[in-house]
Parts: C-alpha cells; sequence; structure tokens
C-alpha cells in the first residue's frame, strides 16, 4: 500500500513538472500585461522543436519565478505579438515588469535566465527628457555619473517601438557598468536631439569622458549594442561633446533642423523669391515703359 502511494506521489510530481505551460490567447496576454506586475511570456509556434526545447527549460524555472517574483509564467503560440518585441523568429522569452518588456537572451541557460529576471524587477532603462539630461548625465563635462549609452526614440516610429524590449536587455546585461536610458527626440527631448544634431530613429550615442560616440553598425541585437559600449566604440569616431545651448542658439539649429528633414521648405523658398524678383523687375520694367511713352 505505501509503494502504491508513494508511486502515484512520484507520477503526480513528475506529471505537474513535465506539464506544458498554460496557454493563453493574444487578448488575455494583454490583459495580464495591463493587470500583473510580472509576466512572464513564451512566445512559440507550433511544429517547432526549438521552441518545445525552449519550455522545457522554462517549465524547469516556473516554480522559481512563482516564488521569488509571484510572476504569472504562460506561453503564446503563433502570436501576432511577437514582432513587437523581438526580430527574431520563435522561441522568445520576455519578461513583462509593470507592462515594460525585457527580452531575454535565448542563449542564457535556466540559472542565468533565472537570475536576470530576478536581478531586474525593475526596468533597467532610464527615461531622459531636456530637463534631466546633462544634470544626469554630465555628458559634457565627463565627471561623475560615469559612461552613457542613449537611444533617441519617437512614438511613431516602428523599429524603436520593437527596440524597447532589446534596450531594457542591453540596459540588464551593462547593469552596473554603463547606464542606459533612451529620450524622445521630437517632445521632451527635442532640444537635446538638436543639441546633438539626431535626425532619425532610432540612433544611439554612447557617451564617455566627454566624448560621444554614434553606434553606426547595421547590426540592432542585444549583444552588438553590448559589444559596442564594453569595447567596440574606440573604433567609431570619437566627437567632443557640445556644451548645452542657449535658447537663441537652439531656435537657430532648430530651424537648421527643419530645414535638414524638409529640404523641399527651401527649394520652395528659393522659386518664390526668385519669382518675386523677377515680378519685381518686370514691374519696375513695366512702369519705365509707361513713364517713357507718357513722355512721348
Amino acid at each position: 500500500m505505501l509503494r502504491l502511494i508513494f508511486f502515484l506521489v512520484v507520477c503526480t510530481f513528475v506529471g505537474v513538472r513535465s506539464a506544458n505551460l498554460e496557454t493563453v490567447s493574444d487578448e488575455d496576454l494583454i490583459n495580464l500585461i495591463k493587470t500583473e506586475k510580472y509576466v512572464v511570456v513564451l512566445f512559440t509556434s507550433r511544429d517547432c522543436e526549438r521552441c518545445n526545447n525552449f519550455e522545457n527549460k522554462v517549465i524547469l524555472l516556473r516554480e522559481d519565478l512563482v516564488d521569488s517574483l509571484s510572476a504569472w509564467v504562460v506561453r503564446v503560440v503563433d502570436s501576432q505579438l511577437l514582432r513587437l518585441y523581438s526580430t527574431d523568429k520563435e522561441p522568445a522569452l520576455v519578461f513583462f515588469r509593470h507592462g515594460i518588456p525585457l527580452l531575454c537572451d535565448g542563449s542564457l541557460n535556466e540559472e542565468e535566465i533565472l537570475m536576470m529576471f530576478t536581478e531586474n524587477k525593475e526596468p533597467t532603462v532610464k527615461e531622459l527628457t531636456d530637463d534631466t539630461f546633462e544634470h544626469l548625465t554630465q555628458a559634457s563635462s565627463g565627471a561623475t555619473t560615469g559612461d552613457w549609452f542613449v537611444m533617441f526614440y519617437s512614438t511613431d516610429c516602428v523599429e524603436c517601438v520593437r527596440m524597447i524590449a532589446r534596450w531594457e536587455a542591453v540596459g540588464a546585461k551593462l547593469k552596473q557598468k554603463v547606464n542606459v536610458a533612451s529620450i524622445n527626440k521630437y517632445t521632451t527631448g527635442a532640444s537635446t536631439a538638436r543639441r546633438f544634431n539626431v535626425y532619425e530613429a532610432p540612433e544611439f550615442i554612447f557617451f564617455r569622458h566627454g566624448k560621444m560616440y554614434r553606434y553606426q553598425i547595421p547590426r540592432y541585437d542585444i549583444n552588438a549594442f553590448v559589444w559596442f559600449a564594453k569595447d567596440w566604440y574606440k573604433n567609431a569616431r570619437a566627437e567632443t561633446v557640445p556644451v548645452p545651448q542657449s535658447p537663441f542658439d537652439d531656435l537657430v539649429q532648430m530651424i537648421a533642423n527643419f530645414l535638414h528633414e524638409k529640404p523641399w521648405v527651401l527649394k520652395l523658398g528659393s522659386i518664390t523669391i526668385g519669382v518675386f524678383i523677377i515680378i519685381s523687375v518686370a514691374s519696375r520694367f513695366r512702369r519705365k515703359i509707361q513713364t517713357s511713352q507718357k513722355k512721348d
């Protein structure tokens, strides 16, 4: 009898450990992200062996994630939402903290995933504005707040939205080494964007010891950004960080940027001025002819 009870307990335990993750729809996932503090989501697809292997990895972590974070651990199959968080195909593991996504590097093992999530329960990327940028970064003085890796973004930029989860992962990997931040180039960070001649979004600039290095590598994956901040920036052109602009200088830069982004305005203005000059000259010439005819 005792052997039978023991066998049933073991079978139950094994069944629980090997069971699949709870599957939710995209709509249910959106509701979870909105209402729950911590949500761990595995994006998977049907008939995908890599997905099954990754799911087994997450299943082994599920109990620890629930115990340490009180997190919901679910999966979605063939989700349309994945494109918002990753450029890769399934599988992908995303950790939502207060709705902010953190994309997990697929090469991590179970222990590294658990450590990454528990050490980054709060968003890692700092939000900067025109009012806080220089005070927090001390970019032009190269003083005591350390190195900063900043993403200039805009809310109407699809690539910027897709960068959020990856940029959070960059912040997690560079934690305690580099400050990772973001700033809206069109609203609360418009003046700062003009200061650094940022025209496109997203654009990335690494600030270190009074110098700035533009990230111009055509790769937007997590490891490429981390590698750049740790060492590769030395291969980029070092620029002296410009000092904060006066209101007048900022206005001049705003006009210059506007003309740079909308060159047709300058062309239209040139055409308008040209037409005005032609009309003015023609008008004067006509008046001279009329005056001459009156004298005759």
